[in-house]
């Protein structure tokens, strides 16, 4: 895949990262895809998720005809970061992209988005055969992934086969196992008090959530299930005894029943606490998205690792303990793997890419495009 213009493909990405694109701000970053891909011919619409999640723009959905006799291929990447993502200054040296220590790279997800920019141009300037493409850049996915979630599934019921380029790892590894994941949202409500004066009136909600916790299970749970404890906030001041904490916490697993089991048992141990002393405790338990789980004989993986060969590299297939947008498009019904693309230390500002993985995460975009 020598096509892949390796100077004009560190330039852009080095232009993109310093576009500021933090969710729900990602404006600028559409607006310069929408001027890049233009003069290709790429078919842009933007859907309406931006007011559905309070932001500034919806998702691009980009389409590049092609031989309709072949399968139709999604490829997405998300357009924002995390902070601290504003006034980026990449630097370039012994072969690497960094930041300048202060801000993050933003090479999640930009390094995926330069590489089908990319591919793009490449298929155009070297004529490539290809089938109908669809180029979708997602907003709001480091904030639960916000933008795919609120995607119809009818901008995505024509794509066959999905390829998401936003996993860390070698290029050639094949996320082909993902977790399903469910937020709890709770209240603990007790009963206040003078902490000094009449303590034994007052019911702590704080105790309550202690006492709650404590009988849980928590952290890694099995070889497919995680649960966690995000977020705790309560009470008011020290002489009070505080009738309220708000707890968010999560639980994932590759087995639905498995975090059917843990959700129910962390919402039970909740109840249970609070009911004993008194107290009150309100669980809501949202689904936020789906598992996904494929094999080495699934047409997708099967597309995704003659790709890799054919670019020189050894295909891995490997499961992954986070969520991205290619559990909801699974969810939508489009069989999706996640690619890695060699981005490292990512959401801090020790964040990293080598220009020779940019090089071949572009040219393995190209090389999916042969590959059915």
């Amino acid at each position: 895949m020598e096509m892949v213009n390796r100077e004009r493909l560190l330039q852009e990405f080095i232009e993109l990262v310093q576009i500021a694109s933090h969710s729900r701000n990602e404006r600028q970053m559409a607006d310069t895809l929408i001027a890049k891909l233009k003069p290709y011919g790429v078919e842009i619409q933007e859907d309406d998720t931006a007011a559905k999640v309070n932001g500034n723009t919806g998702n691009l959905i980009c389409r590049l005809a092609g031989d309709s006799s072949k399968p139709t291929l999604l490829f997405t990447c998300h357009m924002d970061t995390v902070q601290p993502g504003e006034g980026i200054q990449p630097q370039v040296a012994d072969g690497r992209i960094t930041s300048d220590g202060t801000t993050i790279l933003g090479a999640d997800d930009k390094a995926g988005v330069a590489g089908l920019l990319e591919m793009v141009r490449v298929l155009q300037e070297q004529k490539l055969p290809h089938g109908n493409l669809i180029l979708l850049f997602t907003v709001c996915e480091e904030v639960g992934l916000l933008g795919s979630r609120n995607l119809s599934p009818d901008w995505m019921k024509d794509a066959d086969y999905g390829f998401a380029f936003d996993s860390n790892g070698s290029i050639g590894e094949i996320v082909t196992q993902g977790p399903s994941q469910a937020k709890l949202e709770v209240v603990i409500h007790g009963k206040t008090a003078h902490a000094g004066v009449n303590p034994e009136a007052g019911i702590s909600a704080i105790k309550l959530a202690s006492q709650a916790i404590s009988r849980m299970k928590l952290g890694r749970i099995d070889a497919e299930t995680t649960a966690n404890i995000g977020t705790i906030n309560g009470g008011t001041a020290t002489n009070i005894v505080p009738e309220r904490v708000d707890i968010v916490a999560e639980a994932r697993s590759l087995n639905a029943d498995k975090l059917n089991e843990q959700t129910a048992q962390m919402k039970a141990a909740f109840e249970q606490a609070a009911q004993e002393a008194g107290g009150r405790a309100e669980v809501t338990i949202t689904n936020m998205y789906p598992a996904f789980r494929f094999t080495e004989q699934d047409p997708v993986v099967q597309i995704a690792a003659k790709a890799a060969e054919q670019i020189g590299v050894t295909a891995k297939t490997l499961a992954s303990g986070g969520g991205s947008d290619a559990n909801v498009l699974n969810g939508l019904g489009v069989p999706t793997v996640n690619l890695a693309i060699g981005y490292e230390n990512i959401h801090t500002v020790n964040e990293s890419i080598r220009i020779d993985d940019l090089e071949k995460a572009a040219q393995l975009m190209v090389a999916v495009t042969q590959s059915v």
